[in-house]
């Protein structure tokens, strides 16, 4: 027979182990579960945050398939943010320049160079995303494609953007981009990572219905009829 003792002992080991799995639970639960969307006035713009690579046909296929046509569509309802660097190394050379590795080696490094550049240097809005758009499509010669997107979308500042690439100033720009990548939390395990105003939350949604993304949180009734609603 199992003496008192012993079943006390049994009963006081039970509900340890209970009380430290449902600690487990609560505790890993809330680590593991995906952040709440930040709270935003209804109708400002959502911040649109693209993390991505110049070479990177997932990267190409949503810039030109959801993001430029969501833009055209609804540009009242975004703010677009740009981040060429992707799945990228960033190190520092003796002379304090900085050296980069890309996921799709040395050229794609030019790319992402080349458009940090220019979503430096274009101003407006659309034209800067026409720009990115049109030079992913091919960026095999990261030079030859600004260029001839710059004739096509009437960019006249390529001068300026030259001169950022072939300085230290598109390094340092890259790093920048660099250093905001890798401040993502959860970390990059995909690119195109795109956060709405900082969340990363709905990600397979957001990549195959970004428009319908953003106008499910622009929280303005109003501007869902004018933009959202076709």
């Amino acid at each position: 027979m199992v003496s008192a003792a012993h079943k006390r002992l049994i009963i006081v080991f039970t509900l340890v182990l209970v009380f430290l799995f449902v600690r487990y639970v609560l505790f890993h639960g809330a680590v593991l579960a995906p952040p709440p969307e930040p709270k935003r006035s209804a109708g400002a713009p959502v911040l649109v945050s693209v993390y991505y690579e110049a070479l990177c046909g997932d990267s190409k296929h949503f810039i030109i398939k959801e993001l430029l046509p969501a833009f055209r569509q609804a540009a009242p309802l975004m703010d677009i943010e740009l981040i060429p660097y992707g799945k990228a190394q960033t190190f520092i050379n003796p002379d304090g320049g900085y050296r980069f590795e890309c996921q799709h080696g040395n050229v794609e490094c030019e790319g992402n160079m080349y458009h940090a550049c220019v979503i430096e240097a274009v101003e407006n809005p659309q034209t800067r995303l026409n720009m990115v758009a049109c030079m992913i499509r091919d960026n095999r010669n990261p030079k030859e494609a600004m260029l001839k997107c710059a004739r096509q979308h009437s960019v006249e500042d390529t001068d300026l953007i030259q001169k950022c690439f072939s300085s230290d100033h598109a390094g340092e720009l890259l790093k920048l981009n660099g250093d905001a990548t890798h401040a993502l939390r959860p970390p990059v395990s995909f690119i195109p990572t795109i956060t709405l105003d900082g969340a990363q939350n709905r990600q397979p949604s957001i990549l195959k219905d970004l428009l319908g993304e953003v106008c499910r949180i622009i929280g303005d009734p109003q501007k869902v009829k004018e933009y959202c609603v076709t």
